[in-house]
C-alpha cells in the first residue's frame, strides 16, 4: 500500500479484510478475531513490524498516515449506517409482529365465538357448555383450592402409571421377592418388611381375576386403589383370610358387559372406583426363617391374574389403545404442564357419587376450565391455566403438608384417620397423605407414628441421634415392628 500512489488503495485494503473474513468462514476459524488482529497490525505496525520485518514498512511515510485516516472515516460510517439499518429492520419486524398476533387473536376469537354459537346446547344449561379465556384468570384462592383438591388424583396418577411403565403395561403383574432399597423410585416411602405383589389392571373391557394361593405368612393384605386414592383393604390375615386358595373379581361400572352378577368359580366380587387400579399384596417373608422364606417365595409365585374371558377358557378381548397422559417426575410436573390434561383422563375413567360432597365439589372446581367426566380431551376448548403459578402453589402445599409430619396435635389425628374408603376421609387427610406418600395401609393394618427429636426439632442429617425405648415402650404389636431411615 505504500508504494501505491494511484487511486483504488482504500478499496484494496477492504477487499483484502473481505479476504480474510471470509478465509475464517471457510477454515471454521473466527471471522471476527482474524479481523481484530487486521485492525492491530494496521495501528500498530510498529509493534509488530520488528527485527527483520522491520524493513517493510516505512516509519513516517505521510501517504500510509492518510490511508488509515480514510479507512477509520470509512468504518465509522460503515458502522453508523450498518447500526442504522438494523434498527430500521428491528422497529418494522416488531411492528408487523404486532400487528400480526393482533390478527390472529381476532380470528381466534371469532372463530372460537362461531363455534360456540354453532355447538352450543339448547336448554337452561347451555351458559355452562361455553368456556372462554375468563376462566383462566384464577384467583389465588381458587388456584390454592384446584390444587388441594387436585392432589390426591396427580399424585395416584402418577405412581400407578409409573409402576405400570415399569412392568410393562397394565394387566400385568409383578411378584417381587426381594426386599426393597433405595433404588425404589416410584414411591416415596415403600415399606421394607413385606414383600409386594403388584398388580395393575385395566378393568374398561372385562372384569379381571386374582388368584391368590394359602400363604404360610404371619401377615398379608390386599390393598386396592384407584386414581382417587381411597384406600380398600378387601382381604387381610387379620380377617381370617389367606388360609385356602381364592379367586378375587374385580370390575367398575363401566366395564363392558358385566353388571356385577355371580361367577361360577370366584369366590369374590369387588367393584372398583376406577377403571385402571392397582391391587397390591404385603406378605411377610420371614427371612430369618430361610426354609419358611423358600415356601412363601413359591406361594407369591402362584399368585396370578386373568380376564373373565381366558376364566372361562377363551381368549382376552382387545383393549382399545390408549394414549396416556404424561407422567411426571414429581407431582409438580404435572401441575405445572399437563395438569388439566390429566384430570380429564382421571375423570373419564373414575367413578364419581352425586351424594359424595368431595365428588361435587372437585367436579364443581374443574366445569368452569372446560373439564368434565365423559368427553375427550381437547386443548382448544378448555381453559389456559398459568402453570408455573400453579406449580410453584403445589411446591407450597408440599412442604406445608410435609412439615405436619413432625406437628404433634396433627400427628394424633392423621396417624389413624389416613388411608381410609370412600366416605370416611377429610380433604385435609386426602391431601396429607399424597404427599407423605401414596399406597399405604389404614391403622387396622399399619400405623407409621415419626420418630421425634427431644427438643422437638426435625432431624439434621448433619447430627447423629440415638433411640432408646424402655421394654415397656416397644411398640405393641403382635406381627412386626421397624425402624426405618429414609
Amino acid at each position: 500500500f505504500q508504494n501505491i500512489r494511484g487511486h483504488g488503495r482504500l478499496i484494496l485494503m477492504v477487499c483484502i479484510l473481505t479476504f480474510l473474513y471470509a478465509l475464517g468462514k471457510i477454515n471454521h476459524l473466527s471471522p471476527l478475531l482474524l479481523i481484530l488482529l487486521f485492525g492491530l497490525i494496521l495501528n500498530n505496525k510498529q509493534v509488530f513490524f520488528r527485527g527483520y520485518l522491520k524493513g517493510l514498512v516505512k516509519e513516517d511515510d505521510a501517504l500510509s498516515h492518510v490511508l488509515l485516516d480514510e479507512f477509520k472515516v470509512v468504518t465509522i460510517e460503515a458502522s453508523f449506517f450498518i447500526r442504522t439499518v438494523f434498527f430500521v429492520l428491528f422497529g418494522m419486524s416488531i411492528f408487523a409482529g404486532c400487528q400480526e398476533t393482533s390478527i390472529d387473536n381476532s380470528a381466534n376469537v371469532k372463530s372460537q365465538a362461531d363455534k360456540s354459537s354453532q355447538s352450543q346446547p339448547a336448554g337452561e344449561n347451555a351458559e355452562d357448555a361455553a368456556v372462554d379465556d375468563e376462566n383462566a384468570k384464577l384467583s389465588d384462592e381458587q388456584i390454592e383450592n384446584l390444587v388441594r383438591r387436585s392432589y390426591q388424583y396427580v399424585a395416584m396418577y402418577n405412581v400407578n402409571n409409573k409402576f405400570a411403565i415399569k412392568q410393562g403395561g397394565w394387566n400385568t403383574l409383578d411378584a417381587d421377592t426381594e426386599l426393597k432399597d433405595h433404588t425404589m423410585r416410584e414411591i416415596a416411602r415403600p415399606n421394607n418388611d413385606t414383600l409386594y405383589i403388584s398388580a395393575l389392571l385395566d378393568l374398561r373391557t372385562e372384569p379381571v381375576i386374582l388368584e391368590m394361593p394359602a400363604f404360610d405368612s404371619d401377615y398379608v393384605s390386599l390393598m386396592v386403589t384407584g386414581y382417587d386414592h381411597y384406600v380398600n383393604v378387601p382381604m387381610a390375615t387379620r380377617l381370617g383370610d389367606f388360609k385356602k386358595l381364592e379367586k378375587m373379581l374385580f370390575y367398575t361400572d363401566r366395564t363392558e358387559g358385566y353388571k356385577g352378577e355371580p361367577v361360577e368359580g370366584v369366590d369374590r366380587i369387588f367393584e372398583c372406583t376406577g377403571d385402571f387400579i392397582s391391587a397390591v399384596l404385603r406378605i411377610m417373608p420371614h427371612a430369618k426363617d430361610q426354609e419358611r422364606f423358600r415356601r412363601i417365595v413359591g406361594e407369591m409365585e402362584q399368585v396370578k391374574i386373568t380376564t373373565l374371558s381366558e376364566f372361562r377358557g377363551g381368549k382376552a378381548k382387545p383393549a382399545d389403545d390408549l394414549e396416556f397422559p404424561a407422567v411426571g417426575q414429581r407431582d409438580a410436573d404435572i401441575f405445572e404442564n399437563n395438569l388439566l390434561e390429566v384430570m380429564q383422563f382421571v375423570f373419564n375413567h373414575t367413578t364419581f357419587d352425586s351424594k359424595d360432597k368431595l365428588d361435587r365439589e372437585l367436579l364443581a372446581v374443574y366445569k368452569p376450565l372446560g373439564v368434565v367426566p365423559g368427553q375427550p380431551f381437547d386443548a382448544a376448548k378448555v381453559a389456559k391455566l398459568d402453570g408455573a403459578k400453579i406449580r410453584k402453589v403445589s411446591e407450597r402445599i408440599f412442604a406445608e403438608e410435609m412439615a405436619k409430619t413432625s406437628n404433634e396435635e396433627f400427628y394424633k389425628k392423621e396417624l389413624f384417620g389416613k388411608f381410609l374408603p370412600k366416605g370416611k376421609m377429610s380433604l385435609e387427610l386426602l391431601l396429607f397423605q399424597s404427599v407423605l406418600g401414596p399406597l399405604g395401609l389404614p391403622a387396622t393394618e399399619a400405623v407409621y407414628p415419626a420418630v421425634t427429636t427431644s427438643d422437638g426439632k426435625p432431624m439434621n442429617a448433619m447430627n447423629d441421634y440415638v433411640i432408646r425405648m424402655a421394654p415397656d415402650e416397644l411398640p405393641p404389636t403382635d406381627v412386626f415392628w421397624s425402624l426405618t431411615l429414609y
